[in-house]
């Protein structure tokens, strides 16, 4: 899995880039097929303090992608990571499905 990290309007600490990296390689349990990962964080105004984690997960043929506001980073990307978890599980419910009627329709035939 290749992952991307992108900070917009800041500079990330390190200790924010490596809990992100960290939180999205543990997707790996769910589904091995991740072909790439965009992690992106944002920082809106001083005033209102909103940081902004998002991520874009590339599977075999979609795209995937979460976005979280938070008054924290950390738990903007373990939000993000907890989406994203979500949204594979049902990738891969789908994708399992689509295989077993592909087979179904082929013993019918036999």
């Amino acid at each position: 899995m290749h992952t991307k990290f992108t900070a917009r309007r800041f500079r990330a600490r390190p200790e924010i880039k490596a809990h992100a990296i960290d939180a999205i390689k543990k997707l790996d349990k769910f589904y091995d097929g991740i072909v790439n990962v965009d992690i992106i964080l944002s920082f809106e105004g001083a005033a209102k303090n909103i940081k902004i984690a998002e991520a874009n997960l590339r599977v075999y043929g979609v795209v995937l992608s979460a976005k979280e506001k938070s008054d924290d980073f950390i738990r903007a990307i373990d939000a993000v990571v907890e989406k994203l978890g979500i949204q594979l599980t049902k990738y891969k419910s789908k994708l399992h499905a689509r295989d077993k009627n592909k087979v179904r329709a082929i013993q019918e035939k036999v």
